[in-house]
């Protein structure tokens, strides 16, 4: 084998919360690793989201491994504090994070996997693939259907208010991240939204019964019990529940209720309910499915993601996720749930290495 080439036992692809809660674990392992990050800075995914974005969980729970938040308890950090929290993370436990470099490809070899990258090929026994489920904005197909002097953005794509044009906005997705950025514009234009909204888990049940709902959700809601198997199996065809933000607040604000979008009409957006409005912008807070096409051999659902055993690819040994929804519990795509499951896999990985493959470099 080529000597220059550069070799691991383990590559990390991504440095958000999942792949820096592996890293923490790869690291007490003993492991050789190195963690690769695109973006040219760490934590640049939640910078470069709306401006007014603040997580949606308390602060108790956006600690990584090791290292607990910096706020008190209750609060709902900035995506900026939370940015400079996952710099911080890897500073404290000197991470091998490698900002800048894009991953082309991932190929098994036989004994182990090459990954091709814009730095050049590194050769991996594992790699572990934490990249998000946020990669490609999902929007209707039907989208193409409307007039092109509408305004369409991803929520992906929005920062601010003064960002959109004079006139009506449509919302498209009545979850969290489309009831909060309607709630905004709502202050200075006339503001639809349309989707059934998600459940709001009310503001005193997260700050008086918040330990036991966290409990239920990270405990109980799992893929060892028939109830937690239940709630996935339909996870991935509704948003994320309503939290910090309710259907009232919506109300109050003036925002207007329709149906879920369903076709465009004459070049406008139509509902369920056969109405349509004419409006200036839309909004698509739809969502995201993920990109993996780059990795080859592996088998997709329909959803977009990998079956996998709590993270490992059966198909393709040494290949393990973390991060994916509902991977294991409800929580596992949330901030305080990846630890968990970062262990998992990271004890999956020294199984492996127990079993033949080459031991950890100490």
């Amino acid at each position: 084998m080529d000597q220059d080439v550069q070799q691991f036992d383990v590559v990390v692809l991504g440095a958000g919360q999942a792949g820096l809660a592996a890293g923490y674990h790869l690291s007490r392992a003993g492991l050789r690793f190195v963690i690769l990050e695109q973006a040219p800075r760490i934590g640049d995914c939640w910078r470069a989201r709306w401006d007014s974005l603040r997580l949606f969980t308390p602060a108790q729970h956006d600690g990584l491994p090791g290292l607990a938040f910096p706020a008190a308890r209750n609060t709902y950090p900035s995506k900026n504090a939370f940015a400079d929290y996952l710099e911080a993370y890897a500073r404290e436990f000197s991470l091998p994070v490698r900002t800048g470099v894009h991953v082309a490809g991932v190929r098994a070899t036989g004994t182990g996997f090459a990954v091709t990258t814009s730095d050049g090929v590194l050769q991996a026994h594992n790699v572990l693939a934490a990249v998000g489920a946020n990669a490609l904005p999902r929007i209707p197909a039907a989208a193409a259907g409307l007039d092109a002097g509408i305004l369409q953005l991803h929520s992906s794509q929005y920062r601010r208010p003064s960002d959109i044009p004079d006139g009506d906005v449509l919302v498209v997705g009545a979850g969290t991240s489309g009831a909060e950025i309607a709630l905004e514009l709502a202050a200075t234009r006339r503001t639809f939204i349309a989707g059934r909204p998600t459940p709001q888990i009310p503001d005193p049940v997260l700050r008086w019964a918040g330990p036991l709902y966290w409990r239920f959700i990270h405990r109980v809601l799992t893929t060892d019990n028939p109830l937690g198997r239940k709630v996935r199996a339909n996870f991935h065809r509704r948003g994320a529940p309503l939290i910090r933000i309710s259907v009232k607040d919506l109300d109050r604000a003036g925002v207007v209720r329709l149906p879920r979008f369903s076709a465009a009409a004459g070049g406008q957006p139509a509902f369920d309910d056969g109405t349509s409005r004419s409006v200036r912008t839309v909004i698509w807070a739809t969502g995201y499915k993920p990109s993996l096409d780059w990795i080859e051999g592996l088998s997709l659902t329909d959803w977009g993601w990998p079956e996998t055993r709590r993270g490992a690819v059966p198909e393709l040994p040494g290949l393990y996720f973390v991060g994916m929804p509902f991977q294991y519990s409800l929580t596992s795509g949330l901030i305080g749930g990846v630890g968990r499951d970062a262990g998992y896999v990271v004890d999956g990985v020294l199984a492996r290495t127990r079993e033949g493959v080459p031991a950890p470099v100490k």
